[in-house]
């Protein structure tokens, strides 16, 4: 079973953060929702931190919070030692993909929902639960 970190995964079922939650869930990945403000995503235990995360290495860390914070937790990603970094639309910058290619980590700018095979448009807010 592929491995993903969610960094910047959301409790609240608009948002991005816990779409991708869901839809690699969904998918067959074993997902880890990284919120510092979190517990629990969608029946999940949620991580504070990447750091925190109980496998290494890790395939894919999918990114949902802004460039400039991505920017302050650059060592959290280099410990997970993911295979690839999804930086999702609003998460990119130049400097932080020139700062991920400077680890020598492979990132890839697209939704990494579509990646799963599904839109986030058909993730509803109103989803029942898994």
């Amino acid at each position: 079973m592929p491995t993903v970190a969610v960094l910047g995964a959301s409790r609240d079922r608009a948002k991005h953060g816990n779409k991708s939650v869901h839809a690699h869930a969904r998918a067959g990945w074993q997902v880890f929702p990284i919120n510092p403000r979190a517990d629990e995503i969608e029946g999940l235990p949620a991580y504070h931190s990447l750091r925190d995360l109980p496998v290494r290495p890790i395939d894919r860390v999918s990114v949902y919070v802004p460039p400039e914070i991505g920017l302050t937790l650059l060592d959290d990603i280099a410990a997970c030692q993911p295979r690839e970094v999804w930086l999702n639309p609003g998460s990119e910058s130049d400097s932080l993909i020139a700062a991920l290619d400077k680890l020598g980590l492979a990132v890839l700018c697209a939704c990494s929902i579509v990646d799963v095979g599904m839109s986030p448009a058909m993730l509803s807010s109103s989803r029942e639960r898994n």
